[in-house]
């Protein structure tokens, strides 16, 4: 999905500066290296390249290069820009502290989860949903969603799929353009990313209410919006679809669509960085399915067994 200013641009005057700015001391480093961090997986678990934040949020790209790096000492300013570039709360782009008590129990346990594997994390929130509402179980009907990135098969597998299920299909970005009367890429230049995650909400919530039975296919990116992605996850048996880096990039090459790296000379480094960036929300789906090195008939087959045993089991 190619991405581009959402009309909120910062200016940055840096040539009015006369004094250089101020070096972080050595005691800081580690902090600088967790907030550049921190906006590096933002900006790839979007898609989006260092170019397009920066045209975003008003900082020039040489700054997010140093920022990102972990060099850069932005100001609260600065950070704010790149936080609403990103839809992120600036909160998140920020190391939690441990001053308080209810914090200190949070960041333990933020720092326990991400100790664990990836193939793991599904179980957990599995736990922590029961343990809060543990009389509410989620209602995923016959609902199949397939996740992933671009190249993994979602279209036309999601397709093949519905067909065989006697079902609809649906495409969330076909409705997201069909409500707002433009194509994605229009849409986010002209209304910003967070309309768009907006009406990607909306329309998910239409299916659900109006769909007990049908194949959704969704946005590679619906995993940036943690309210979004939760919906998605609790209400449908979601399937990720992934593949090798090198296979997503031929397949979205085969299909004449370049984005989100178009005219970027680091395109296969970008598609790693945000699959590196979205892998462990992927994992969180019900099943998955490596399509890498099968054809299309193939990897149907799979598909086929794995909806039926999601669907199946959730009967028992």
């Amino acid at each position: 999905m190619h991405y581009s200013s959402d009309g909120t641009v910062v200016a940055i005057n840096r040539a009015k500066s006369k004094a250089p700015a101020a070096s972080a001391p050595a005691d800081d480093g580690a902090f600088l290296a967790a907030v550049g961090g921190a906006v590096r997986r933002a900006r790839a678990k979007l898609g989006m390249t260092r170019r397009q934040l920066a045209a975003a949020s008003g900082a020039s790209e040489r700054y997010l290069a140093q920022i990102e790096g972990g060099q850069g000492n932005p100001s609260i300013a600065i950070l704010r820009a790149i936080a609403r570039a990103l839809d992120v709360p600036v909160i998140e782009l920020i190391p939690r502290s441990n001053g308080r008590a209810n914090t200190r129990i949070m960041t333990r346990i933020l720092d326990l989860v991400g100790r664990l594997p990836p193939h793991e994390l599904a179980g957990v929130a599995e736990l922590i949903e029961r343990r809060g509402a543990p009389d509410a179980a989620p209602d995923r009907a016959q609902r199949i969603a397939l996740v992933g990135l671009r190249g993994a098969g979602k279209s036309t597998l999601g397709a093949r799929l519905a067909r065989e299920r006697g079902c609809p299909f649906i495409e969330l970005d076909r409705l997201v353009e069909q409500d707002y009367g433009a194509r994605i890429p229009d849409l986010i230049e002209i209304a910003g990313l967070a309309t768009f995650r907006r009406y990607e909400r909306l329309c998910l919530e239409r299916v659900i209410a109006q769909h007990d039975t049908a194949v959704i296919a969704a946005a590679g990116g619906i995993v940036s919006n943690a309210e979004t992605y939760a919906l998605l996850l609790s209400r449908t048996h979601t399937v990720w679809l992934r593949a090798r880096p090198d296979e997503h990039m031929r397949r979205v090459m085969a299909q004449g669509d370049f984005r989100p790296m178009a005219q970027n000379r680091e395109a296969m480094a970008d598609l790693v960085a945000i699959l590196d960036a979205r892998s462990a929300d992927y994992a969180r789906a019900s099943a998955e399915l490596d399509t890498s090195g099968d054809g299309v008939d193939a990897s149907f087959a799979k598909l086929v067994h794995l909806a039926a045993r999601c669907v199946d089991g959730a009967k028992q």
